[in-house]
């Protein structure tokens, strides 16, 4: 039996890869989408654009490759007890996002992921399937614990929970002042008594 031709070429760079990807939202953040290009993503991470493109063939593949990475970097969805700490957990997490480096990057396409079925698609699954999952799973929780009756078209409570936050904080014009950490909270929590009544759980 003959013995495994040696691979060739360096590995895959990953160092080089998290630069790249860095640079590509902070310049989404700064220009929007329309102000960015790969030469500029390149000058940012401080390689050649011959690099940039061994790993991601145009601009839509690489802002795809942001989205995604920045969906593996989200938390994982805790387990308080009891669905108010969950549902509440899940506001505060959607809020923080949409107030930080999130809400920049949303904001910076949502207007092209229109007209884009696959950038449509990579923020969905960067930003909306998260909370989905992470509702469904608490209020299963709750449903199991005999917290509330079993619920309905469950796969539609995600988008009540993510639908106001993201009213609230990426389409309702705001001051920078308005939107630091702690008015994110509060407002998370001012809206948690409407979503547990939505899903059975409020007086």
């Amino acid at each position: 039996m003959s013995e495994a031709a040696p691979r060739r070429g360096r590995p895959r760079d990953a160092g080089r890869d998290q630069a790249l990807l860095g640079a590509t939202l902070a310049i989404l953040a700064e220009s929007g989408y329309g102000g960015l290009t790969t030469a500029a993503v390149a000058a940012r991470a401080g390689v050649s654009t011959a690099t940039l493109y061994r790993r991601w063939s145009s601009k839509d593949d690489l802002v795809i490759a942001a989205a995604a990475a920045y969906d593996e970097t989200l938390d994982t969805q805790p387990d308080t007890g009891n669905l108010e700490g969950d549902l509440r957990a899940v506001l505060r997490a959607k809020a923080a996002t949409l107030t930080g480096e999130g809400g920049r990057l949303m904001q910076a396409l949502i207007g092209e992921a229109t007209q884009n079925t696959a950038l449509a698609e990579a923020l969905t699954d960067a930003f909306l399937t998260p909370v989905h999952r992470r509702v469904e799973e608490a209020v299963r929780r709750a449903v199991d614990r005999g917290e509330i009756p079993p619920v309905e078209d469950i796969e539609l409570l995600g988008d009540v929970v993510a639908g106001p936050v993201m009213s609230r904080f990426l389409l309702t014009p705001r001051r920078p002042d308005q939107v630091d950490a702690v008015t994110a909270e509060r407002t998370a929590d001012r809206l948690l008594p409407f979503i547990l009544r939505a899903v059975g759980g409020g007086a």
